[in-house]
């Protein structure tokens, strides 16, 4: 992982959060720096789920093995659960195995496939994983296509626009607080897009955690940042450097990468989030709202 610079690293069999610090201490020594994924599949994990969650980056939902050692009957509901429990503690959460499974050998899914995939996305699943579909079916690129077409419906649906997550919180961080007050805004407000200027992708995290259908572009001139969140669901990951320093000047650019990008329109509501210096990871401490086409303000 660290020898070819992978953006994640997905550990098997974790039980307890000693695995993921483990792994994360093996990778680091190697010289990567990888987000740990850990996959829960195993009974005991679910017992320490919290202290697994807060250890590593990713959770991954992985049903075949979890199903065989907690039962199929419980699995559903325990799906659910760990999709709630990895969103409500800022984590990003994938869902994988015989999601699509009848498609190894037919080119087209049976129904309860396709409602398993869209319950995973209503869920408010950040990512859903195929594996055998595509490493040995026979329809690879049927299935993929399939699959994104079932979360595309999904995500139109209301149920998995509205969010209440942590709105009575108290926030120890300003970039949290910033990110968590700008999907508020956005959602009461009718934006049209939200444009995160990012150095490591904490930002735009966050903010995928409140369930909305308002795209999310993290602007950031970092090509690891830029690989990270594209995992996060809603997130877009766009190249940015700013040729301006001066802050009104970045917001216009800001403006005009939106619009060259077709994202917004004149006359439609934006909000911009970003640092008072730019470079400054966790600096993120401004929240500005702009029509698009109007004369922007200093902030």
């Amino acid at each position: 992982a660290a020898e070819i610079d992978a953006d994640y690293l997905a550990v098997s069999f974790v039980r307890t959060a000693d695995d993921v610090h483990t792994a994360r201490q093996l990778l680091n020594e190697a010289g990567g720096d990888a987000a740990i994924v850990a996959k829960v599949e195993r009974a005991e994990a679910l017992d320490v789920i919290d202290e697994i969650i807060d250890a590593t980056d990713v959770v991954m939902v992985a049903r075949g093995d979890l199903g065989v050692e907690i039962g199929d009957a419980e699995l559903p509901a325990v799906q659910k659960q760990l999709i709630r429990t990895t969103r409500s503690r800022n984590k990003v959460v994938i869902t994988a195995t015989q999601m699509m499974e009848s498609m190894i050998e037919h080119p087209i899914p049976t129904r309860a496939e396709v409602f398993d995939v869209a319950n995973a996305v209503l869920d408010g699943t950040d990512a859903v994983m195929l594996s055998a579909e595509t490493a040995v079916g026979k329809h690879p690129a049927t299935v993929v296509e399939a699959m994104a077409r079932i979360c595309v419906e999904a995500e139109k649906q209301s149920v998995a626009r509205k969010s209440d997550h942590r709105l009575h919180s108290v926030f120890g961080r300003i970039d949290e607080a910033i990110a968590m007050a700008t999907m508020y805004t956005a959602n009461h407000l009718k934006v049209s897009a939200i444009a995160a200027l990012t150095e490591s992708g904490s930002t735009p995290l966050w903010m995928s955690r409140i369930s909305s259908g308002i795209p999310i572009f993290a602007l950031t001139e970092h090509v690891a940042t830029r690989r990270k969140v594209t995992l996060y669901r809603g997130v877009y990951p766009t190249s940015f450097q700013p040729v301006e320093k001066d802050s009104q000047r970045i917001n216009q650019e800001v403006v005009e990468e939106l619009l060259r990008r077709g994202a917004v329109r004149d006359g439609d509501l934006i909000i911009i989030t970003k640092g008072d210096f730019q470079g400054i990871i966790g600096g993120t401490n401004v929240m500005k709202i702009i029509r698009v086409g109007e004369h922007i303000l200093p902030d």
